[in-house]
């Protein structure tokens, strides 16, 4: 069988460095590229079709969950292993919703990740047992609520998504434009649904909601 062909996608070079040194000691596993953000995670995706990505949550640009996202849109056959230090119940939620297939903390990486690419390699998921319990408190307190309101930002349509991390990076509406290949007028009405969706009424008000949802970081 040959070896799992892995994508690794972190900010940090040393995380990337050390993801890839547990990596490169097994057998099953090739690193097939490397990504310092999310939008390039997702082109290098589509250019190298992966087996597996190890994604991060908190990038700049284009956070892991709308990376995850259009990768999987992207190449479905992909697996996607969720690396983070963050833990708590709203965002394992997010991260089943969107069909990541794993999710390991990163201060378990060094016992877990080359267990996570053996269930991978047949095609299982795999969750340490302390995202398991979250996993599982999740899906009980979702039962509990029933029909309950969904949470506010829910409503967001993906590219509503990018362009508030970008805004909130700092980005003006001109760069935005820019990176999203868009113009600024549709950039200027994203902002402006992002805005009423959310019912704020300032970008420092968007600034301290992406940091509250992990989008970016502080």
């Amino acid at each position: 069988m040959s070896a799992l062909r892995i994508l690794i996608a972190d900010d940090h070079d040393v995380v990337r460095a050390g993801v890839r040194s547990l990596l490169e000691g097994q057998p099953e596993c090739e690193i097939c590229g490397e990504a310092a953000d999310g939008r390039q995670a997702v082109t290098l995706a589509q250019e190298l079709r992966p087996d597996v990505v190890v994604m991060d949550i908190t990038m700049p640009e284009l956070n892991g969950l709308e990376a995850t996202r259009q990768i999987l849109k992207a190449i479905p056959d992909a697996q996607v292993l969720i690396l983070s230090m963050h833990e708590s119940e709203e965002l394992v939620r997010e991260i089943l919703d969107i069909g990541a297939h794993g999710y390991i903390l990163k201060s378990d990486a060094g016992r877990e990740l080359a267990t996570a690419m053996h269930a991978f390699r047949k095609r299982e998921t795999f969750f340490t047992s302390r995202v398991a319990q979250i996993a599982l408190h999740a899906y009980m307190n979702k039962q509990q609520a029933g029909h309950a309101r969904p949470p506010l930002g829910s409503a967001l349509t993906p590219r509503e998504r990018e362009v508030l991390q970008l805004l909130a990076e700092g980005k003006s509406n001109k760069e935005v434009a820019s990176l999203l290949n868009i113009s600024v007028m549709t950039v200027e009405t994203h902002r402006s649904h992002i805005m009423h969706k959310l019912g704020m009424h300032s970008i420092a008000e968007l600034v301290h909601y992406a940091v509250r949802h992990k989008i970016i970081t502080p």
